[in-house]
């Protein structure tokens, strides 16, 4: 009796870590579920290359017709393991158990009318854009960053010299590792980025209690076996220590899968960084704040890319 009952424990134990490991090495997909014709905005459907060479699909979303050409643009990047829309949080299978909805689409619209293209791709792995290798909390994914800088440079509509970057959960992350191999990228707002062995740890006791203290190396052990790095390699705080832009960092205090003090870490290794750190109850809650105080945002966009000028 025992012995039965250790063996459906392990199973369970194991059974956890191994979906825990399929999130981390590739997520199901969110698939696009409307367009930006939802919020009146005209699009164009594009598709460029990473820096190494993975194929990219997203929206190409003009500024408004009255503004000078070439004109500043914003890149989102979207969330693990959103699309470029955000996610509806509707799979267990396919979405992050804990997961809430989170629609983009009148974020883009609020840049779009204050002047700006938008970008908003599907990175690597993620929505409609090619597999490549396994999920690394922002490192590989940078160099799709730095593909659509090289696409946009080839749109004259585009100032190139005024691109800025709001990466929401790992796009921050992404955001990071991209700062410092790129001079395009002006200005940059990371919404509650998480170190990868950070977010690891605090996700996993917020899903499991207890279990997460067996389920945690077990699922760190499956995702190396697939091909990744170890999560301790994966540090976005340092990459951003060599940025080239101002970056302003923004994490809610009652997110339980990241931490203020990871934030703030980063917040001190970034040159010229600022941080914001609004109240809130839990992670959504802070992706929420931002995409209801857009104000936040757009200020700190005019003030780096002088948008206004235009």
């Amino acid at each position: 009796m025992l012995i039965g009952a250790l063996w459906v424990a392990t199973g369970v134990i194991v059974m956890l870590s191994l979906f825990s490991a399929r999130l981390i090495v590739r997520p199901g997909r969110t698939r696009i579920w409307s367009t930006p014709q939802e919020v009146g905005l005209a699009y164009e459907d594009i598709a460029f290359k990473a820096q190494d060479g993975v194929k990219l699909v997203g929206w190409f979303i003009p500024a408004p017709a009255e503004v000078r050409r070439p004109a500043p643009l914003v890149m989102l990047v979207h969330g693990w393991p959103w699309c470029r829309m955000g996610t509806q949080a509707k799979s267990l299978l396919n979405d992050l158990p804990g997961n809430k909805p989170v629609n983009l689409l009148p974020y883009m619209k609020r840049l779009h009318d204050e002047g700006y293209h938008v970008l908003a791709a599907d990175h690597r792995n993620y929505g409609d854009s090619e597999s490549r290798g396994v999920i690394t909390g922002g490192w590989l994914e940078g160099r799709d960053v730095v593909g659509a800088v090289s696409y946009l440079e080839g749109r004259p509509d585009v100032d190139a010299d005024r691109i800025g970057g709001v990466g929401f959960s790992v796009g921050g992350c992404t955001l990071m590792f991209a700062a410092p191999i790129t001079h395009r990228l002006k200005a940059a707002i990371a919404v509650q980025p998480s170190s990868a062995y950070v977010f690891g740890r605090t996700y996993a006791h917020a899903m499991l209690g207890p279990l997460a203290y067996l389920t945690y190396p077990l699922s760190a052990i499956f995702y190396s076996l697939a091909g990744g790095p170890s999560a301790s390699s994966i540090d976005p705080a340092s990459s951003a220590a060599g940025a080239r832009c101002p970056f302003l960092y923004i994490q809610g205090t009652g997110d339980p899968w990241g931490t203020v003090a990871d934030v703030k870490r980063m917040a001190a290794m970034t040159p010229g960084s600022s941080a914001i750190y609004p109240e809130t109850k839990h992670r959504f809650e802070g992706y929420r704040w931002v995409l209801d105080n857009p104000d936040v945002s757009v200020n700190f966009l005019r003030t780096h890319l002088s948008a206004a000028a235009d």
